[in-house]
């Protein structure tokens, strides 16, 4: 499972929630520098393993900042989860906007890798209202027009992170039994 988004986006806090890895978590963007693997342990003889790579930016399909050598890591998985920070500490920055460009990228490096399973995570659902959540979380799904699965979580609370785990390892093993028919 192959982790992708914006720098500070949270896949290093999501990894260290789900799994033993231990990577490096700061804010301000960059703090992950190469890839970390992780495994996910649902239950006693069922795991995956989850690679977190570093944040991709814009002009990452030409390889920028290290673009091309990332990129590379996330066509040796099965499931891609691109988490969004739907909570900006910029207030400029806008999480449709951003969702649209690391797909963009993906799209540009390489046809197969933007054509894989991909989920929307949307993360820091801790630092929004709790009456304003659904609606912000709607208003975003709406705008990119996703039809595809997404989970909301929390990866510094763990909120939904569980949840997610589960069902990730259902993609797992449903890939596998599929591969072996």
């Amino acid at each position: 499972i192959g982790l992708l988004g914006l720098p500070n986006a949270g896949k290093s806090t999501f990894i260290r929630s789900v799994s033993s890895a231990r990577p490096k978590v700061a804010d301000y963007p960059f703090t992950t520098l190469q890839p970390h693997l992780g495994v996910v342990r649902v239950d006693t003889d069922r795991s995956f393993v989850v690679a977190d790579i570093p944040g991709l930016i814009e002009g990452a399909a030409e390889g920028a900042g290290l673009g091309h050598q990332f990129l590379r890591h996330l066509q040796r998985t099965h499931l891609l989860l691109h988490l969004i920070d739907i909570a900006p500490f910029d207030t400029n920055a806008n999480p449709v906007i951003d969702a649209q460009a690391i797909a963009k990228e993906l799209k540009k490096y390489d046809e197969t890798l933007f054509q894989k399973p991909r989920w929307l995570i949307i993360n820091k659902i801790d630092l929004i209202d709790l009456e304003k959540q659904k609606s912000i979380v709607e208003t975003f799904i709406k705008a990119l027009n996703w039809e595809h699965p997404f989970f909301v979580i929390s990866a510094i609370t763990g909120e939904g992170c569980k949840a997610l785990s589960f069902e990730i390892m259902k993609f797992v093993e449903s890939t596998r039994h599929n591969a072996e028919l």
